[in-house]
């Protein structure tokens, strides 16, 4: 599927797209959040523009392992001065939440996309984003981030995940969304081991739902530090790598911190296929 519904767009996947992480909480795992200021976010996703991003995700409450809620009005008061500055600049803007009233609030700020890492799963969650042509991100976790990496198990790793992204598609589906709405995520790091994110990495052609794309995050993340023995501002070279792996496996979509390396990186590669 080439061509994402993503709002006031129509995005194509044809080529790979980068999405570049606005941290709006105060204390993200990469340590470049922004919190409350809004020059400051608005700074941020312009240098991530004038980088060559394509998409800009914005989160307000951090999702790392350990990490505990932000109450609802205060996620929507970090997001939505933010969504509505962006709204008319000429690139999706993606809000990072898994809470029905701040998705309704990011909506209505004129959000084109809502990434969620709980796959739309709290009670009202597919109510709220069932209509409209916002693009919709469904992610995989295993229990939820403050618990999630205390002890993740699975028999198949890579069959789980599948079944339950092929589920919460079919739930979507069958609320009115249209397939050409639906982005998927494997959840690399949330409530994973290094060795369920490594099968994942490897497999992850397999958990595309019938031609649904797949978007990859792994950038600076814990288990690039467990392979390199590397600090987390320490990790650009393995998040590169990461990335440009993610799409010689079949991501049409990388969710990174570091946009200019990233967007060379992946110029380099498909000059190198188009030469092939």
């Amino acid at each position: 599927m080439s061509l994402l519904r993503c709002g006031r767009f129509q995005l194509d996947l044809s080529r790979p797209r980068v999405m570049a992480i606005v941290n709006l909480t105060p204390d993200s795992f990469s340590g470049d959040g922004v919190g409350s200021d809004l020059a400051a976010a608005l700074a941020r996703a312009e240098a991530a523009l004038e980088a060559g991003a394509d998409i800009l995700d914005l989160g307000a409450e951090s999702t790392r392992p350990g990490s505990d809620p932000v109450p609802e009005a205060v996620e929507i008061a970090r997001i939505v001065p933010v969504v509505r500055a962006l709204a008319d600049w000429r690139v999706p803007i993606s809000v990072d939440t898994l809470k029905p009233a701040v998705m309704r609030a990011a909506l209505e700020a004129g959000a084109d996309l809502i990434n969620d890492v709980n796959g739309f799963r709290a009670p009202g969650a597919v109510e709220a984003v069932r209509d409209g042509d916002t693009a919709l991100c469904v992610m995989h976790m295993q229990g939820e981030p403050r618990t999630m990496q205390a002890d993740p198990q699975y028999r198949d790793v890579v069959g789980e995940v599948a079944a339950f992204l092929d589920e919460r598609v079919a739930i979507l589906c069958a609320a009115g969304v249209a397939r050409e709405r639906i982005v998927l995520d494997p959840g690399f790091g949330f409530g994973k081991t290094l060795a369920h994110n490594l099968t994942l990495f490897a497999h992850m052609d397999r958990l595309g739902s019938a031609g649904l794309p797949v978007l990859a995050g792994v950038s600076r993340k814990s288990m690039l530090g467990a392979i390199t023995g590397r600090p987390v501002d320490q990790r650009l070279g393995a998040s590169v790598a990461a990335a440009l792996l993610a799409v010689q496996k079949g991501a049409r979509i990388v969710r990174v911190h570091d946009v200019a390396d990233t967007v060379d990186a992946l110029k380099v590669l498909e000059a190198v296929q188009l030469a092939a």
